[in-house]
């Protein structure tokens, strides 16, 4: 299956960068198939909300970041150890699929461990100690020691899946000499190998050790079983001679033995480039990836994984500038670009691809055409979206942005979609007051864009209320929050334009900046509130107007 392809709108979308995204979406399942998925940045208004329950439409996806991230770059089937396997286990599994490292895992699924092939040689090969008891000791179980070695376990069976501090003796001298060598060890913690020796599995018995190991594949005398039933002693036999017996016995241990905490790993969110910094000076072959939420691993990769990084598609709806983008677009791949605003910014792809951009009152307009182009009827619900987006961004045919081809559009989306557009401008309008319903700070942010103009960067944020009321009421609070926004986003100037939509009627909040403010030649009808009667579109009114204003200003 492909890659999803994302159609987008921009940050803190309103009605038609919603709707538009819906549509268009629509539109290219239709025409090219596949998963197309409708997507958006930002939280949807209760204006939009209203129009998708009246369309029984689908909310879009919420996608905030599309920055390539170790859990796209991961490989999701990942063969895994638990730490109670053996060593001879997972050194096997690492051997047939050409591993130099596995993630060992609990019975949950988190993360304990990254082992490699150089770790796990020190099981086996004490740092530092090339003789003595280092090299006899051992931590395994006699159930682990069955498994290595494919023998058969007879005798005491007592606690065999315990894990255990145990010392291998190997009795390859005279049964005197044996006997001294094993008595240095406690005889509960001795492992005793041997072959086809009577006289050193009756010495196994008379000392009480742990576990006799009978190579070679031979089987004790029945008495000797006898007495290991009686004092507790383990007995093994095992197919192999007793050097390579001793040696497995060194590979039953655990794989927990080897588990080394000092790793990297990374989350499923942890961005590429963070990625590429952290990983190129590590000699570490395999990285493992974290869900953040559970502590699960998720998958794992390697530096050859980073070479060729899949690349989130979009189309990008209603806006034509990263820095009104979803955050990480200038990393995604970038299909299409359907817009009816300005040209500017600092967009640029990798790869040609279609731009479209009409001088047309909305979006949804443009994807309406697109439509009427392929002889296609959109369904019901998607021509319901599409109105609301051209009635929304025009203010139902009113604004100076609208044009001939908008009327036509909405007339024909009209009659598919079974509304009467007047009564629906009223229930629309009416659906919802962002200043009543939200805080200041989150009032502002419901449509607001950042442009830069002659080094000026100024922020725009635009409200549409039927009536005032609202606006004046919480006009100090609005301030503060215009004041705290230059703040945090290194802003020159921000400002609120409230439109009254009964009265084709906005009133100008501004924050910051007072050489901006000093050049502002609308009536002041309160400190820091301008009237603007006449003025209802930020895009062919407010933000030519403050254009021309801080193109006259030196920069900042």
């Amino acid at each position: 299956m492909s890659d999803p392809l994302y159609v987008i709108g921009h940050r803190n979308p309103d009605t038609d960068a919603i709707c538009a995204a819906i549509g268009y979406a629509a539109y290219l399942r239709e025409v090219r198939g596949g998963e197309i998925i409708a997507a958006c940045c930002g939280e949807i208004n209760a204006r939009t909300n209203w129009v998708l329950k009246l369309a029984g439409a689908e909310a879009p996806k919420l996608l905030l970041d599309v920055r390539p991230t170790a859990g796209i770059v991961c490989r999701r089937e990942v063969l895994t150890a638990t730490p109670n396997e053996t060593f001879l286990s997972v050194y096997r599994k690492m051997m047939e699929h050409s591993f130099r490292s596995i993630p060992v895992v609990d019975t949950e699924g988190k993360l304990l461990g990254m082992p490699t092939i150089q770790e796990m040689a020190q099981l086996f090969l004490p740092s530092g100690a090339t003789h003595g008891a280092a090299n006899r000791e051992v931590s395994t179980s006699i159930q682990n020691m069955v498994a290595a070695l494919g023998g058969k376990s007879i005798g005491a069976q007592d606690h065999a899946d315990k894990v255990e501090e145990l010392v291998l003796v190997v009795a390859a001298s005279s049964v005197e000499t044996t006997r001294d060598r094993a008595r240095q060890f406690p005889a509960d913690k001795l492992v005793l190998v041997t072959g086809d020796r009577p006289d050193v599995h009756a010495l196994a018995m008379d000392l009480g050790v742990r576990c006799l190991v009978v190579t070679g594949g031979f089987m004790p005398w029945e008495s000797l079983l006898n007495q290991a039933q009686t004092k507790g002693v383990s007995v093994i036999c095992a197919p192999q001679d007793t050097a390579s017996a001793s040696q497995l016995i060194r590979f039953s241990r655990p794989i927990a033995e080897a588990l080394i905490h000092d790793f990297l790993s990374f989350t499923t969110r942890t961005p590429l480039r963070e990625i590429i910094h952290a990983v190129q000076d590590s000699h570490q072959p395999l990285f493992p990836v974290i869900d953040e939420e559970t502590s699960r691993l998720e998958g794992v990769f390697s530096k050859s994984d980073l070479v060729e990084v899949p690349r989130t598609k979009l189309v990008l709806v209603d806006h034509n500038e990263f820095s009104q983008a979803v955050a990480g677009a200038d990393e995604a791949e970038i299909i299409e670009v359907i817009d009816h605003h300005r040209l500017s910014g600092n967009l640029r792809t990798k790869e040609p691809v279609r731009f479209i951009n009409e001088p047309v009152g909305s979006t949804s307009t443009i994807v309406g055409i697109m439509f009427r182009m392929r002889g296609l009827t959109p369904d019901k619900s998607t021509a319901i979206c599409l109105c609301a987006g051209l009635i929304s961004d025009t203010l139902h045919l009113t604004s100076p942005t609208t044009t001939q081809t908008d009327r036509e559009i909405l007339e024909w989306l009209s009659k598919v979609a079974g509304i009467d557009a007047g009564q629906f401008v009223k229930d629309f309008f009416a659906a919802g007051s962002l200043l009543r319903e939200a805080t200041p700070a989150r009032a502002i942010e419901g449509d607001r864009k950042v442009f830069e103009e002659n080094g000026w960067r100024i922020s725009i944020s635009q409200i549409e209320e039927m009536g005032l009321d609202e606006f004046w009421k919480k006009q100090a609070e609005l301030h503060a929050a215009l004041t705290a926004l230059c703040s945090a986003h290194s802003l020159h100037f921000a400002c609120l334009m409230v439109t009254d939509i009964t009265a084709h009627y906005s009133v100008l909040l501004i924050a910051g900046d007072k050489r901006v403010a000093g050049a502002i030649d609308y009536h002041e009808r309160s400190s820091q509130v301008y009237e603007m009667p006449g003025v209802v579109s930020r895009k062919k009114q407010l933000f030519p107007y403050l254009s021309n204003l801080v193109s006259k200003l030196t920069p900042p």
